[in-house]
């Protein structure tokens, strides 16, 4: 499971969470997108998005820019948490699940760190019957803490809880900066190379369906593939 979640050696303020959190409360949260993947209220407000808008919840890999939205003007410490992980980013949303609400299992394509695209996890609110899990393993999410996980790997959540969980939730892109964290973290890139070796023909295959949705995560994934080409793949 050494690649499949993790924490990030970043510890979070929970009180400055929920004072951000507060400055939130007075929009209309939308319910969540996937609607065939949950029961119960999962609802989302957008502190970046492809629009800028608070309401445009959904994440968009074909879209070339994103923009911070007005809330995250409302939210000194949310920006601080965004300025410190020191990569490019995507969407960046508040997440809550209603007491009583299931996320059925599901896998998310290309949220892997080895596919160039990773999403990180910090509780704002939750609790200790929140039950999270990645690949068939609980995941013990607290308060303050950052997490990453392999969504592309079956994974659900159950509140079994009183209170709502809230996480803010950023989609960020793999860089130099993210690697030395992900290596101090404990990844495995032995791991990581060793599931990536797929067939040149593939790989060709994959860079030019890429080139076609023309977007800053499809490019990202592309440089990946062009450096596993021996010889590398002509540009």
């Amino acid at each position: 499971m050494q690649n499949q979640f993790f924490t990030l050696p970043f510890t979070f303020s929970a009180t400055a969470l929920l004072d951000d959190l507060d400055a939130c409360r007075q929009y209309d949260w939308q319910q969540h997108f996937n609607q065939q993947d949950y029961s119960g209220r999962w609802t989302s407000l957008a502190l970046r998005s492809a629009s800028g808008q608070v309401d445009d919840i959904t994440a968009h890999p074909d879209t070339k820019t994103f923009t911070d939205t007005p809330l995250l003007g409302q939210c000194p410490y949310f920006r601080q948490i965004m300025e410190r992980i020191a990569c490019p980013k995507e969407t960046v949303r508040l997440l809550s699940l209603a007491p009583g609400s299931v996320i059925r299992e599901h896998t998310d394509p290309h949220t892997s760190y080895r596919s160039g695209f990773f999403r990180l996890h910090i509780p704002i609110q939750t609790a200790e019957d929140v039950r999270f899990r990645v690949d068939g393993c609980d995941v013990p999410m607290r308060v303050g803490e950052c997490w990453y996980a392999n969504f592309e790997r079956p994974h659900s959540v159950e509140n079994h809880g009183s209170v709502d969980r809230i996480h803010l939730v950023l989609d960020c892109l793999r860089n130099a900066w993210s690697d030395t964290i992900f290596e101090n973290a404990g990844y495995n890139f032995t791991a990581e190379q060793q599931a990536f070796e797929l067939p040149h023909a593939t790989k060709r295959q994959m860079i030019a369906e890429l080139e076609r949705i023309d977007s800053d995560t499809a490019r990202q994934l592309i440089t990946t593939l062009q450096h596993k080409l021996n010889p590398p793949f002509p540009a």
